[in-house]
Protein backbone atom coordinates (compact mmCIF):
# COMPACT_ATOMS: atom_id res chain seq x y z
CA UNK A 1 0.00 0.00 0.00
CA UNK A 2 1.64 3.38 -1.07
CA UNK A 3 1.04 7.01 0.58
CA UNK A 4 -1.74 8.10 -1.21
CA UNK A 5 -4.32 4.72 -0.93
CA UNK A 6 -4.26 6.13 2.69
CA UNK A 7 -5.62 10.13 1.76
CA UNK A 8 -9.15 10.47 1.41
CA UNK A 9 -10.97 10.70 -1.78
CA UNK A 10 -12.33 14.03 -1.09
CA UNK A 11 -9.13 15.71 -0.49
CA UNK A 12 -7.07 14.07 -3.96
CA UNK A 13 -10.11 15.53 -5.57
CA UNK A 14 -9.52 19.08 -3.25
CA UNK A 15 -5.65 18.72 -4.47
CA UNK A 16 -6.50 18.08 -8.60
CA UNK A 17 -9.44 21.33 -8.55
CA UNK A 18 -5.75 23.05 -7.23
CA UNK A 19 -4.06 22.45 -9.70
CA UNK A 20 -6.44 23.91 -12.39
CA UNK A 21 -6.98 27.20 -10.98
CA UNK A 22 -6.04 30.12 -13.14
CA UNK A 23 -3.70 32.23 -11.07
CA UNK A 24 -2.75 36.15 -11.87
CA UNK A 25 0.89 35.88 -13.97
CA UNK A 26 2.14 38.20 -11.31
CA UNK A 27 1.69 35.80 -8.53
CA UNK A 28 4.94 33.25 -7.96
CA UNK A 29 3.10 30.24 -6.48
CA UNK A 30 4.67 27.27 -5.15
CA UNK A 31 4.11 24.54 -2.44
CA UNK A 32 5.92 24.75 0.51
CA UNK A 33 5.20 22.66 3.60
CA UNK A 34 2.16 22.36 5.20
CA UNK A 35 1.11 22.38 8.95
CA UNK A 36 0.99 19.08 10.32
CA UNK A 37 -0.77 19.57 13.84
CA UNK A 38 -4.13 21.68 12.51
CA UNK A 39 -5.50 18.39 10.43
CA UNK A 40 -4.71 15.55 9.29
CA UNK A 41 -4.81 16.18 5.81
CA UNK A 42 -3.58 19.27 4.71
CA UNK A 43 -1.38 21.26 1.60
CA UNK A 44 0.27 24.69 1.61
CA UNK A 45 0.94 26.95 -1.18
CA UNK A 46 3.20 30.20 -0.47
CA UNK A 47 3.11 32.91 -2.84
CA UNK A 48 5.02 36.16 -3.81
CA UNK A 49 4.56 38.83 -6.00
CA UNK A 50 7.43 40.69 -7.03
CA UNK A 51 7.65 44.65 -8.51
CA UNK A 52 7.34 45.13 -12.27
CA UNK A 53 10.13 46.40 -14.22
CA UNK A 54 11.00 49.97 -15.03
CA UNK A 55 8.75 50.76 -17.55
CA UNK A 56 6.11 48.41 -17.47
CA UNK A 57 3.52 49.61 -15.92
CA UNK A 58 0.56 50.50 -18.34
CA UNK A 59 -2.03 51.54 -15.89
CA UNK A 60 -1.54 53.67 -12.66
CA UNK A 61 -0.59 51.39 -9.49
CA UNK A 62 -1.69 52.18 -6.07
CA UNK A 63 0.30 50.77 -2.60
CA UNK A 64 3.56 49.16 -2.57
CA UNK A 65 3.50 48.82 -6.42
CA UNK A 66 3.65 52.40 -7.04
CA UNK A 67 6.38 52.52 -4.08
CA UNK A 68 8.80 50.29 -6.15
CA UNK A 69 8.03 51.71 -9.41
CA UNK A 70 8.79 55.16 -7.77
CA UNK A 71 12.33 54.19 -6.70
CA UNK A 72 12.98 52.13 -9.75
CA UNK A 73 16.36 53.54 -11.33
CA UNK A 74 16.51 50.50 -14.04
CA UNK A 75 18.85 48.22 -12.18
CA UNK A 76 18.43 44.40 -12.49
CA UNK A 77 17.44 44.50 -9.12
CA UNK A 78 14.57 46.66 -9.19
CA UNK A 79 12.49 43.76 -10.65
CA UNK A 80 13.10 41.46 -7.42
CA UNK A 81 11.49 43.82 -5.03
CA UNK A 82 9.19 42.12 -3.21
CA UNK A 83 5.20 43.76 -2.96
CA UNK A 84 3.38 41.10 -1.00
CA UNK A 85 3.34 37.69 0.40
CA UNK A 86 1.00 34.99 1.44
CA UNK A 87 0.45 31.51 2.16
CA UNK A 88 -3.01 29.48 1.59
CA UNK A 89 -3.83 26.43 3.54
CA UNK A 90 -6.00 23.80 2.64
CA UNK A 91 -6.91 21.73 5.94
CA UNK A 92 -9.06 18.54 5.64
CA UNK A 93 -10.51 16.25 8.17
CA UNK A 94 -12.59 13.29 6.93
CA UNK A 95 -14.50 13.73 10.48
CA UNK A 96 -15.60 16.85 9.86
CA UNK A 97 -15.31 20.02 12.64
CA UNK A 98 -18.08 21.92 14.32
CA UNK A 99 -15.51 25.00 14.44
CA UNK A 100 -15.34 24.80 10.73
CA UNK A 101 -18.90 23.36 9.64
CA UNK A 102 -17.28 20.73 6.98
CA UNK A 103 -14.47 18.34 6.42
CA UNK A 104 -12.59 21.53 4.79
CA UNK A 105 -11.12 24.95 5.78
CA UNK A 106 -8.84 27.06 4.05
CA UNK A 107 -6.25 29.02 5.91
CA UNK A 108 -4.58 32.24 4.92
CA UNK A 109 -2.42 35.27 5.33
CA UNK A 110 -1.30 38.19 3.02
CA UNK A 111 1.25 40.80 4.06
CA UNK A 112 2.40 44.08 2.03
CA UNK A 113 3.86 47.03 3.14
CA UNK A 114 1.71 50.39 2.44
CA UNK A 115 2.78 53.97 2.22
CA UNK A 116 2.71 55.60 5.65
CA UNK A 117 -0.26 57.86 4.51
CA UNK A 118 -2.39 54.83 3.61
CA UNK A 119 -1.44 52.56 6.70
CA UNK A 120 -2.87 55.69 8.77
CA UNK A 121 -5.90 55.75 7.15
CA UNK A 122 -8.56 54.09 9.99
CA UNK A 123 -10.85 52.50 7.23
CA UNK A 124 -7.36 50.22 6.38
CA UNK A 125 -8.83 46.60 8.12
CA UNK A 126 -12.41 47.38 6.91
CA UNK A 127 -10.93 47.58 3.51
CA UNK A 128 -9.14 44.38 3.62
CA UNK A 129 -11.79 42.73 4.74
CA UNK A 130 -13.38 43.81 1.83
CA UNK A 131 -11.34 43.02 -0.33
CA UNK A 132 -11.53 39.05 0.59
CA UNK A 133 -15.23 38.85 0.23
CA UNK A 134 -15.60 40.60 -2.72
CA UNK A 135 -13.09 38.38 -4.41
CA UNK A 136 -14.89 35.09 -3.00
CA UNK A 137 -17.98 36.74 -4.30
CA UNK A 138 -16.48 37.68 -7.96
CA UNK A 139 -15.21 34.08 -8.59
CA UNK A 140 -18.41 32.63 -7.30
CA UNK A 141 -16.94 30.62 -4.55
CA UNK A 142 -19.18 29.35 -2.37
CA UNK A 143 -18.25 29.58 1.38
CA UNK A 144 -19.39 29.84 5.08
CA UNK A 145 -18.17 30.72 8.39
CA UNK A 146 -15.68 33.42 7.19
CA UNK A 147 -13.34 35.02 10.04
CA UNK A 148 -10.04 36.89 9.89
CA UNK A 149 -7.87 40.03 11.57
CA UNK A 150 -6.26 42.43 9.82
CA UNK A 151 -3.45 44.14 11.59
CA UNK A 152 -1.57 47.08 10.48
CA UNK A 153 2.36 46.52 11.85
CA UNK A 154 4.54 50.07 12.61
CA UNK A 155 8.01 49.11 11.97
CA UNK A 156 10.78 52.06 13.28
CA UNK A 157 14.01 52.31 13.16
CA UNK A 158 16.99 53.96 15.42
CA UNK A 159 20.53 54.08 15.78
CA UNK A 160 22.62 53.21 12.60
CA UNK A 161 19.65 52.51 11.19
CA UNK A 162 17.49 55.88 12.16
CA UNK A 163 18.24 57.57 8.29
CA UNK A 164 15.79 53.98 7.45
CA UNK A 165 12.22 55.88 6.79
CA UNK A 166 9.04 53.73 8.69
CA UNK A 167 6.82 51.67 7.23
CA UNK A 168 3.41 50.29 7.92
CA UNK A 169 2.84 46.59 6.41
CA UNK A 170 -1.52 45.73 6.37
CA UNK A 171 -1.51 41.87 7.04
CA UNK A 172 -4.82 39.86 6.86
CA UNK A 173 -5.49 36.49 8.38
CA UNK A 174 -8.53 34.35 7.33
CA UNK A 175 -9.88 31.44 7.07
CA UNK A 176 -13.34 30.01 5.74
CA UNK A 177 -15.33 26.78 5.44
CA UNK A 178 -15.53 26.18 1.54
CA UNK A 179 -18.94 24.69 0.34
CA UNK A 180 -17.59 21.66 -1.39
CA UNK A 181 -13.84 19.74 -2.15
CA UNK A 182 -13.67 21.69 -5.42
CA UNK A 183 -11.34 24.34 -4.47
CA UNK A 184 -10.55 25.59 -7.67
CA UNK A 185 -12.24 29.76 -7.11
CA UNK A 186 -10.93 29.72 -3.84
CA UNK A 187 -7.65 29.74 -4.84
CA UNK A 188 -8.18 32.08 -8.14
CA UNK A 189 -10.13 34.48 -5.66
CA UNK A 190 -7.11 34.10 -3.25
CA UNK A 191 -4.51 35.11 -5.75
CA UNK A 192 -6.28 37.93 -7.00
CA UNK A 193 -6.36 39.36 -3.25
CA UNK A 194 -2.68 39.09 -3.10
CA UNK A 195 -2.21 41.09 -6.05
CA UNK A 196 -4.64 43.88 -4.87
CA UNK A 197 -2.65 44.30 -1.78
CA UNK A 198 0.63 44.53 -4.04
CA UNK A 199 -1.32 47.21 -5.71
CA UNK A 200 -1.43 45.68 -8.98
CA UNK A 201 -3.76 46.74 -11.52
CA UNK A 202 -6.53 45.62 -12.73
CA UNK A 203 -8.40 45.48 -9.95
CA UNK A 204 -11.76 43.14 -10.41
CA UNK A 205 -14.79 44.79 -10.80
CA UNK A 206 -16.52 45.65 -7.79
CA UNK A 207 -13.22 45.15 -5.71
CA UNK A 208 -12.96 48.03 -3.06
CA UNK A 209 -9.61 50.12 -3.90
CA UNK A 210 -7.38 51.65 -1.08
CA UNK A 211 -8.79 54.90 0.64
CA UNK A 212 -6.89 58.00 -0.98
CA UNK A 213 -4.14 59.24 0.29
CA UNK A 214 -4.31 61.98 2.87
CA UNK A 215 -2.85 64.74 1.87
CA UNK A 216 -1.61 67.96 4.84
Amino acid sequence: MNALDKVPPEFLHALGTLRKARCRGELHLAEIPAPARLAPFAVALGAEVLAPGPGTAATPLHGPAAMALAAASGTPDDDETELATGRFILLHDPEGSAVWDGEFRIVTYIRAQLEPEMGNDEMLGTVAWTWLVEALENHKAPYRAAGGTATRVLSESFGTLAERPGSIDIELRASWTPATSDVTAHLEAWSDMVCTFAGLPPLPDGVTPLPNRRRN
